[in-house]
């Protein structure tokens, strides 16, 4: 039986990644999460740093499969970068809304982000899948991760210090505090996990679902298409174990072994998806995660707005002393229900994905999909 033609399988893949984008966000309590759901403190990776750079493959990936489309037909290319533009320019401006709520203190306002770089990588990549053929982009992708890795090692960063990798000293780290001083991360000050320079192996990662959307539109069949799915994933996470010898696997700095590393297990989880759904049609338990991928943008912003929201809203706990709704929640209801802190903290966060889901349930069941 051969697959229905939409690929319902990215749809998925694509609602599986912002549940678990809200869930790694929205612990009850920051002071006891499970490891698994936390960030690597630096070097190495978590199955929580495999999230982010599989959002950026997916968008890659439905570059190619919408773009492709247009493309092919002969649309005007002038036009389509005005769209793409326009598109990248909307979701850089929710990015920013979302670090500036509530207060919105233009002083200390956060310039990079999450959906920042989400726009980022969308307009270059889509752009450069206009211009470019598949090989082309290839070599793009590769010279964006081997001059990233020169930059990163070969350089030395201006105000004395050697070529590094450590966090505030590398040279990522001085460009964002040169020119984006008092808007970067809070947490950190000097430096943003979502910086300037650590874009550019951003883009590779864009590139990679780009390859792999072009490689799902070919003529191939399906049988092949899995098969180089697996094979590509397979040699990519290779890469990036072995890459990782020299230049560490580092979310935060985003560097090139994480590029390679990530975007082979994002091949594999496609491939396995693409099988089971899209080749075997099995659809048990898949509709909560495609009624989250097809309002996927206006979810992460509510799921944001709503954990901002929880935080800023004060009222009294039993003793009389203020506490922020969330922390209310959380003393009062999650903390008394179960046994272990670590199991209130993840079914406060698993509240939060049911919640959104219901919302996102609310605008599917209405056939309301808002896209930017």
């Amino acid at each position: 039986m051969s697959p229905s033609s939409r690929l319902l399988s990215l749809d998925v893949f694509r609602g599986i990644t912002i549940a678990a984008m809200i869930l790694v966000n929205n612990p009850g309590s920051w002071s006891y999460v499970y490891a698994p759901l936390q960030h690597a403190q630096w070097h190495g990776a978590t199955p929580t740093d495999w999230v982010f750079p599989f959002f950026l493959f997916i968008v890659g990936v439905s570059i190619a499969l919408a773009i492709g489309r247009r493309k092919e037909a002969g649309a005007d290319r002038k036009a389509l970068i005005r769209k793409i533009l326009w598109r990248a320019l909307i979701i850089f401006a929710i990015g920013l809304f979302l670090s500036g709520f509530p207060t919105f203190d233009l002083s200390t306002l956060r310039i990079p982000g999450v959906l920042q770089r989400i726009a980022m990588v969308y307009a270059v990549t889509a752009i450069l899948f206009l211009m470019l053929d598949p090989r082309q982009m290839f070599w793009v992708g590769m010279g964006c991760l081997l001059a990233y890795w020169g930059m990163l090692t070969l350089i030395p960063v201006p105000g004395g210090h050697p070529p590094n990798l450590e966090p505030g000293t590398n040279l990522g780290a001085w460009l964002d505090s040169t020119l984006l001083g008092g808007h970067l991360w809070s947490q950190s000050k000097i430096w943003d996990p979502e910086g300037l320079l650590s874009t550019l192996p951003a883009f590779a990662t864009g590139i990679s679902g780009i390859l792999t959307g072009v490689w799902l539109r070919s003529a191939r069949d399906y049988f092949e298409k899995v098969a180089g799915l697996m094979v590509a994933g397979t040699v990519l996470l290779a890469g990036g174990l072995l890459w990782d010898m020299v230049f560490p696997i580092n979310k935060q700095l985003w560097t090139s072994a994480y590029v390679l590393y990530t975007s082979g297990i994002a091949l594999l989880v496609l491939g396995v998806l693409y099988w089971w759904i899209d080749i075997r049609r099995h659809r048990i338990g898949t509709q909560p995660f495609v009624i989250y991928g097809t309002n996927a943008l206006i979810v992460y912003a509510l799921s944001g707005v709503l954990a901002r929201t929880l935080n800023a809203i004060h009222t009294t706990d039993v003793s009389g002393n203020s506490v922020n709704i969330k922390a209310w929640l959380w003393l009062s209801v999650f903390e008394p229900a179960f046994a272990s802190p670590y199991n209130a903290s993840l079914a406060y966060a698993i509240a939060n994905v049911l919640l959104l889901l219901g919302f996102a349930w609310l605008l599917y069941s209405h056939k309301i999909f808002i896209k930017v």
